[in-house]
């Protein structure tokens, strides 16, 4: 059992900053992946970045080059520092955290609200 507790979202305007962060407890394996998806109403759940334990990371495409992913395996915390935000990056925001070999386990979502 994997519990996920987030934090860092709120209302925002166009072009400003947030930083996500989602500890994790519970069972957790050497090989794991941790990361960010966002549901905006009425769309589906997309993946926003993700990042292994040893560091390596991948983002959507709209978001390169204005988020970036990072993690403390001491602290198995994951964060996602947001940049430039534009109202389309308005959603709830899902931190996971997939075992190897596991189904994920997921973060009650934080909302994020960009202004234009």
């Amino acid at each position: 059992q994997v519990q996920l507790v987030e934090s860092g979202g709120g209302l925002v305007q166009a072009g400003g900053s947030l930083r996500l962060s989602c500890a994790a407890s519970g069972s957790i394996f050497s090989i794991n992946t941790m990361g960010w998806y966002r549901q905006a109403p009425g769309k589906q759940r997309e993946l926003v970045a993700r990042i292994t334990r040893g560091g390596s990371t991948n983002y959507a495409d709209s978001v390169k080059g204005r988020f970036t992913i990072s993690r403390d395996n001491a602290k198995n915390t994951v964060y996602l520092q947001m940049n430039s935000l534009k109202p389309e990056d308005t959603a709830v925001y899902y931190c996971y955290l997939e075992n190897i070999g596991r189904p994920p386990s997921w973060g009650q979502g934080t909302q994020v609200t960009v202004s234009s």
